[in-house]
């Protein structure tokens, strides 16, 4: 811009060959604006920080929308984006004293929670006997607390979410308890690749347990460490593959106990049932009319030998369907206890037309001020009548404006 205009060029023409606005050009001829440094904006949610500040003191449950909402009438001319960006950067929200673990609706759970950090990683395992019924592969899901370095495991015969939150739940419950933060990798089930968060079905589940959720830099986590991975690998290739799941688990939990180096303080308590995950496991009927399913097998009408069925298990029920790919329900059995090898025969001749008394789910606590938005306290009145008083010098004022 410079060389051209000291050779005569006006304004108009360098902005035309330069593909740049006139005022541009005029601005960096005149000395307004340096090549490289950007030019600094005023942040207009400054002028609205001290009324928020005061807004989510009174209520620490106050949703964002209907925070912005008051903004807004107060003169706030930013997007909801930018405002939301700004209640993140300022740390304005805190977490409510009188509430469970877990936070506030939709909020982070307190991650020192415990002190502890467990981290948790998929290993999969190749060919699986064929009576475990769990396809070319079965996933272990692996458990290890950072502060001491003792883990534990458990095999699935899936990787989707409900089975990941079954594994997560059998893993810390063999800890006795969960620490306040896990670490996992971006696996998709998890959360969104693209953006690095947790879903929000993962972070239902986090919230449940009491926990927070840190996801890793890479799309997968680190691999449990060499002389682990080659332990599980010398199992895996020995006595694991000649004995029933049930046995197979008994033995790693053998395994991890012997491994143990050092206590851990004590974690804090889980819930008394796991997440209402539902699981939804793909089964083909045998020629006895059995469908096999973790260790037992379940009866189903005779002339279905042959088909592929749908067995659907609540975490949190003692029952457990089968159904029709269609999702017509054939059958519903009590479920059988981990390594009984019962052969369930009670729900096959009556098509399950009446669903079970559903389990309880655990009262938490509430927070004793309830969810319910209080009115603005005489502080917060105070901050928006003086955001009233300055209106006409704020709307005249160069701040954020709506994301384009």
């Amino acid at each position: 811009m410079r060389e051209l205009h000291l050779q005569g060029w006006s304004i108009s023409a360098i902005a035309r060959h330069l593909g740049r606005d006139r005022k541009t050009v005029r601005s960096y001829l005149g000395g307004g604006r340096v090549a490289g440094v950007r030019s600094a904006t005023p942040d207009a949610f400054l002028l609205f920080l001290p009324y928020c500040r005061q807004r989510l003191a009174d209520d620490p449950h106050l949703l964002a929308t209907r925070l912005f909402v008051e903004v807004v009438e107060l003169g706030y001319v930013g997007a909801y984006s930018t405002f939301t960006r700004a209640l993140r950067r300022h740390v304005l929200r805190q977490p409510c004293t009188h509430c469970p673990p877990g936070g506030y609706p939709g909020g982070p759970a307190d991650a020192s929670r415990g002190g502890q950090e467990i981290r948790f990683d998929w290993l999969r395992l190749p060919a699986p006997p064929a009576w475990w019924g769990c396809g070319t592969h079965v996933q272990l899901l692996i458990g290890t607390l950072t502060t001491s370095g003792r883990w534990r495991g458990v095999l699935s015969d899936g990787d989707d979410l409900p089975h990941l939150v079954e594994a997560i739940d059998r893993v810390l419950r063999r800890f006795g308890g969960t620490p306040g933060c896990w670490r996992l990798g971006r696996t998709p089930v998890a959360c969104t690749v693209s953006t690095g968060q947790p879903k929000p079905a993962f972070a239902q589940v986090a919230r449940y347990y009491g926990a927070a959720v840190q996801l890793g830099p890479a799309d997968h986590v680190d691999p449990p460490d060499e002389a682990r991975g080659a332990v599980l690998r010398d199992w895996w290739n020995g006595s694991a593959r000649d004995i029933w799941l049930t046995g197979a688990q008994d033995e790693l939990d053998r395994l991890a106990r012997c491994q143990d180096t050092q206590d851990d303080h004590r974690l804090p308590a889980l819930p008394d049932t796991p997440f209402p995950a539902r699981l939804c496991t793909h089964r083909v009927v045998d020629p006895q009319g059995l469908v096999p399913y973790r260790d037992s097998f379940y009866a189903v009408q005779p002339d279905l030998a042959g088909a592929l069925v749908t067995v659907h298990h609540r975490l949190d029920e003692p029952y457990l369907s089968i159904a029709t790919p269609t999702g017509a329900v054939i059958a519903r059995h009590r479920f059988a206890p981990p390594g009984s090898a019962r052969t369930m025969a009670d729900g096959a001749a009556t098509s399950a037309l009446e669903r079970p008394a559903r389990l309880a789910r655990p009262q938490v606590p509430a927070c004793r001020d309830g969810w319910r938005h209080k009115p603005l306290s005489r502080q917060a009145s105070a901050e928006a009548q003086a955001l009233r008083a300055s209106g006409g010098e704020r709307a005249g004022a160069d701040g954020e404006g709506p994301d384009r």
